[in-house]
């Protein structure tokens, strides 16, 4: 059948046998080929005086929509802080739930199967199972470490006649239909430069190649329509890249761009600019719907309006900051201010007592050590801070930093500052193994008792050193540090603060630089001046063994919590290994 045979058929299917006229306005087809097509179609039984009979809706059948896919699994990172508190999806939007708005406009085109994709706040969607007939719900367990890719490829079991959706797009109009021709990707046409997914058009009006970013064209946004020729192409690529995940990272946008030549043709369906909506940012939500101006229904925004004492429609400009390992941070901007609010980690009230934090915040700022901080919640772990404009993390294969880094250091270990609680990593460490073994899959890592019982050995062997507690930042990696050009060295993040051994605070230094045992004798020496003895290089090069075993037995447990630690845990294993071996073997360690 010939697309306008089908537009022919499905406007008649889906209004009527109606006056030739009506029909060209309904189907875009000149009112000579209707008449004549009209006839053939009677003489071949598709139609009769009544519409369209039997057969008629058999031969439209192969285009039938079989459902929707939406894919609701990411955390859409550009749209903090509302997305720290609830997947963008379920933001009311002119008094609608986006996902909601979306599901009901796919019902009344007649689509009865929807299959949801989850991930992040997963359970926030669950009850859409029983608002909603058809609901279906896949979880996509990996969507913190793969793009989406990888979420419509957990949907493969249902792709065929499929709109391929995104659960945070608003249609002002119901775009979809039940019966589709051919594969399209909807678009709209902008004039000016922008740094989206541009479509360029063959003759025939489909998808000839695809660019990231341009001037003037058919930018990609809002839903897709995979047929089953091209559902079935695409799967096919999917699964070629498994063993490779090559496109893990990627938007499928980009299988799309890369195999063009190897898949059936996609049409480029141009929408008004007033029919689709996509909001990359608070701002552009507030630009559409007004009620978002002044009251955003977010927590966050609250607190940021009481510390600040401002109203919402002040807060502005937000961007994410990716470093936070515990936490989530974001910067943003008050009456030509920056600020970072910092958003605390699921799982992370179980490692960090907030109340501790606080006091040790106050403490570090008295003494000018963190000059930054402005105001923390204890009962909830929110804080929010000035930002440091220009400012970098000090680079591990600079002396000259680690130098700036050591004489904060030295200043902060020197007041004799103490509080009533204590960092103490070997039984921080224990404590978290214990958590680790009562949940499921335990500890995978077979050496891990091995590991556990070289850094105990290093441990209980520097425990006579004469090295004295005091009040120790104790997470001291480069990425907790702010070096300026005017000569500030700020050290920000106090969460795991306390009375503790000043090795916690070399050692954590040290153990992220992955440093051969050299080069950490360099900084150490720096450090104990004129002090250095080979005890305190030994009590110095165990602690940082220690610390690295700290933090990974740490990262072990964030990544059961759903945090995702990449290299990281490798590094600080391997740190622990590296040091807790020499010190065995150097030192005859029983």
């Amino acid at each position: 059948m010939t697309k306008n045979e089908f537009n022919l058929l499905y406007a008649i299917k889906k209004h009527g046998l109606l006056s030739t006229r009506k029909l060209r306005d309904l189907a875009s087809l000149s009112t000579g080929y209707i008449s004549q097509t009209i006839k053939r179609f009677s003489a071949q039984g598709l139609l009769d005086k009544n519409g369209l009979t039997e057969q008629g809706l058999q031969a439209l059948q192969p285009y039938k929509v079989d459902n929707a896919i939406i894919m609701a699994a990411g955390m859409s990172t550009r749209f903090v802080p509302l997305s720290l508190e609830k997947p963008k999806g379920l933001l009311v939007v002119k008094d609608e739930v986006l996902i909601e708005r979306q599901i009901r406009q796919l019902q009344e085109a007649g689509i009865r199967e929807i299959v949801l994709v989850l991930g992040y706040k997963k359970e926030a969607f669950f009850y859409l199972e029983s608002k909603y007939e058809g609901i279906r719900i896949v979880i996509n367990p990996e969507y913190n470490i793969k793009n989406n890719t990888h979420t419509l490829y957990l949907a493969r079991a249902y792709m065929g006649n499929s709109y391929i959706c995104s659960s945070d797009d608003y249609f002002e109009r119901n775009p979809f239909e039940d019966y589709v021709y051919q594969s399209y990707y909807a678009a709209i046409h902008v004039t000016e430069k922008t740094n989206e997914w541009y479509m360029y058009p063959d003759s025939k009006g489909n998808i000839a190649r695809v660019e990231k970013s341009g001037a003037e064209g058919d930018i990609m946004l809002g839903h897709v329509y995979w047929d089953r020729g091209f559902s079935a192409a695409m799967l096919q690529l999917f699964e070629q890249d498994r063993s490779v995940g090559h496109y893990d990272q990627e938007l499928w946008e980009q299988v799309l761009s890369d195999n063009l030549k190897k898949l059936p043709p996609m049409e480029i369906k141009v929408y008004p600019p007033d029919v689709i909506f996509e909001f990359d940012s608070l701002e552009e939500l507030r630009a559409f719907d007004a009620n978002y101006v002044n009251h955003t229904h977010s927590q966050i925004m609250h607190n940021i309006t009481r510390v600040l004492h401002c109203s919402e429609s002040e807060i502005l400009h937000f961007r994410l900051i990716k470093e936070g390992l515990t936490n989530s941070s974001f910067v943003f901007e008050v009456r030509g201010e920056r600020y970072v609010y910092r958003h605390p980690g699921e799982g992370s009230s179980a490692l960090v007592s907030r109340t501790h934090e606080k006091a040790a915040l106050e403490l570090a700022k008295s003494v000018g050590i963190e000059p930054c901080f402005l105001y923390m919640d204890a009962q909830e772990g929110w804080k929010i801070s000035r930002y440091v404009e220009d400012a970098r993390i000090p680079r591990y294969d600079s002396f000259a930093d680690s130098q700036r880094i050591l004489a904060v250091l030295r200043r902060l270990h020197e007041k004799k500052l103490s509080v009533d609680w204590s960092f103490l990593p070997w039984e921080d460490a224990c404590r978290i193994e214990t958590i680790l073994r009562r949940k499921k899959g335990g500890i995978a890592d077979p050496q891990f008792d091995r590991l556990k019982g070289d850094v105990e050995k290093c441990y209980r062997s520097c425990q006579d050193d004469g090295v004295a507690p005091c009040f120790c930042h104790c997470d001291t990696y480069a990425a907790n540090w702010m070096l300026t050009e005017q000569g500030d060295t700020i050290l920000i993040d106090w969460e795991y603060a306390g009375n503790a051994d000043p090795g916690c605070d070399l050692g954590s230094y040290i153990m992220d630089s992955l440093w051969e045992i050299d080069q950490a004798e360099r900084f150490i020496r720096e450090y104990c001046g004129k002090s250095y003895t080979d005890r305190l290089r030994f009590h110095y090069l165990a602690y940082t063994a220690l610390v690295a075993y700290h933090w990974y037995v740490w990262a072990l447990y964030r990544e059961a919590c759903g945090a995702v630690m990449g290299e990281n845990l490798y590094n600080w294993r391997v740190m622990a290994k590296r040091y807790s071996s020499y010190l065995i073997a150097q030192y005859g360690l029983e």
